[in-house]
């Protein structure tokens, strides 16, 4: 229990720091952001908790794909904001994100590659 808690704590820890670093810099919060600081922390407490290499590798392997449909959002989300507001913009870019997110993994199906 000790060891969820942990983790817990490191994890949350990290999010609010972004999100303070973000509020004094646009740049750097967006920078660190954009590590993949989370993916590396699951990585290592996959490691940690005895993980196979091979089922580490796959977190890892299917972490890039379902990046990818997700970079629109990024472009979408400040375009789409200044017009409709934080809620609305926020609504209108999960839901692009589904749709992309679909059509990528039909994409990818066709090459092998199983997202759902």
């Amino acid at each position: 229990m000790l060891w969820l808690i942990t983790k817990y704590a490191i994890t949350a820890g990290l999010v609010v720091l972004i999100s303070e670093v973000a509020k004094r810099s646009d740049r750097l919060g967006g920078l660190i952001a954009a590590l993949p600081l989370v993916t590396v922390l699951v990585l290592v407490w996959m490691k940690l908790e005895g993980q196979s290499q091979l089922k580490i590798a796959n977190h890892a392997w299917y972490t890039f794909w379902y990046v990818v449909p997700t970079l629109p959002m990024f472009i979408l989300f400040p375009f789409l904001y200044q017009r409709l507001g934080f809620w609305l913009t926020l609504a209108a870019s999960c839901a692009t994100t589904m749709l992309v997110f679909t059509g990528w993994a039909a994409l990818l199906k066709r090459f092998g590659i199983h997202l759902l």
